[in-house]
């Protein structure tokens, strides 16, 4: 009877190891796949119930990237990837190493260079391994020194439009689910529109889809295509549903001067996360390039015509939507650290307050804020215009004049258009410093 119940007893333990053992070998499990297709880049976010155990290499003739993971349950569907794919021809699964273990083929239609990281839960995500594939041909275009712009008569004024988040990073999410990066797309859609139609402009869309643009990448887009504007499009957040309203934001070398300014750039920070933290550590090199432009005497001038025409913002989108401030914010945000591009980063509304994300959603006031924001860069660029843009000979052909009004000074007339004392003296010829309610000024090109 003894002799039984031992034997018995040795039975059950073995299972229970066995049992164990199971479990512990397929303890991790892949939920889903997402695959991001960019210009530049793809990615593909394989989201984990644990953190994953992983290991990579290459193959040529053909090329492929084979991810290994860990103690994971194996799986073999996988999306398909579209036809018109520049990167990727087929993700597959293929014979694991070992037992319990998964092996991810992807077979590659040119040459790539893999980053492979791990991200741990963060907003709306669990574990995550991240895979990013560049196109080795195309990789270095990023840090290449921009041109110098060759002088061309007429030629259009080009505006880089950057749609806030994307792909792997939703950016705040609304009360009802709504997603910041759509929202930004779809004014950002907007306001291209727009700047395309005005003869003379020419509008660039930094991210023109649903995929993930490092910080550092957005401005450097915009240098790819000589741009003489970034404005960058978001909707505010914050931790309770109570504050609302738009709000105006330019480059503050110093720190964030309100609370909210605070928030922005944790969010930021957040975001970089949420895409990807691997691709800060990667790109070395654009943080040496701002380190060595930021004393460059270009950044004094973007700063101050960025706060000129986010003041020019704040009164238009005064028309059209309630304000969060009544005047442009100051923030270290990495989007418009820029020194050879002004720029300004526009908060059009509070996704987090439930009436807002409404708003946020509607049609109707998407293109009014799209029409608020164009109205603001056009104004300032037809006073301000490029000597070798269309808008220079318009303004040639048609000089601005100016009716003093009540309270105006000939320092405040040239305060407003940019311009020098002397030279509106010398323009009008006048003698003294004094003008007269009623006095018509020809306002002289700087």
């Amino acid at each position: 009877m003894l002799k039984t119940i031992t034997i018995a007893s040795k039975i059950t333990f073995s299972c229970i190891l066995f049992l164990w053992a199971c479990i512990a070998s397929a303890q991790n499990k892949i939920e889903s796949v997402r695959v991001w297709p960019s210009p530049d880049s793809t990615r593909v976010v394989f989201d984990m119930t644990e953190k994953p155990d992983y290991s990579f290499f290459m193959l040529s003739n053909p090329r492929r990237l084979v991810v290994d993971i860990n103690d994971t349950e194996h799986r073999t569907n996988y999306p398909n990837i579209d036809k018109n794919h520049q990167l990727i021809n087929v993700i597959r699964s293929s014979t694991p190493k070992k037992k319990g273990s998964t092996r991810i083929v992807f077979e590659l239609l040119k040459a790539s260079k893999p980053v492979v990281f791990s991200l741990a839960p963060t907003g709306p995500y669990k574990d995550r391994l991240v895979i990013d594939l560049y196109d080795k041909s195309d990789g270095q275009q990023v840090q290449k020194a921009p041109k110098n712009r060759t002088l061309e008569k007429d030629r259009d004024i080009v505006i880089a439009i950057d749609a806030g988040h994307g792909g792997e990073d939703p950016g705040s999410i609304g009360p009802s689910g709504t997603y910041e990066k759509d929202i930004t797309l779809q004014i950002a859609k907007r306001l291209q529109s727009l700047i395309n139609a005005e003869r003379g402009m020419k509008a660039h869309m930094v991210r023109s889809g649903d995929y993930f643009i490092k910080v550092n990448s957005r401005s450097a887009k915009a240098r790819e295509k000589k741009a003489d504007f970034l404005v960058s499009i978001h909707a505010d957040a914050f931790t309770s549903p109570q504050p609302r309203g738009a709000s105006v934001w330019v480059l503050s070398l110093r720190r964030a001067n309100s609370e909210i300014g605070k928030w922005i750039e944790d969010r930021e920070k957040h975001s970089e996360l949420l895409g990807g933290a691997a691709d800060v550590i990667r790109d070395t090199a654009s943080e040496k390039y701002l380190a060595q432009t930021l004393l460059d005497m270009s950044m004094d001038h973007s700063m101050k015509t960025g706060f000129k025409v986010a003041e020019e913002t704040v009164k238009e989108l005064r028309k059209v939507a309630k304000m969060h401030k009544r005047y442009p914010q100051a923030a270290s945000l990495g989007v418009l650290k820029s020194p050879d591009i002004p720029s300004i980063l526009v908060e059009t509304g509070f996704i987090s307050n439930p009436q807002e994300e409404k708003l946020l959603k509607s049609a109707s006031h998407q293109q009014k804020l799209a029409q608020a924001v164009f109205k603001s860069i056009r104004g300032y660029f037809q006073q301000n215009p490029p000597d070798d843009s269309l808008f220079a000979s318009i303004k040639a052909q048609n000089p601005t004049r100016h009716k003093i009004s009540r309270g105006e000074s000939l320092s405040l007339v040239a305060s407003r258009y940019g311009v020098s004392i002397s030279a509106i003296k010398r323009a009008n010829k006048l003698k003294s410093d004094t003008v007269y309610i009623g006095q018509v000024l020809t306002i002289p090109r700087t």
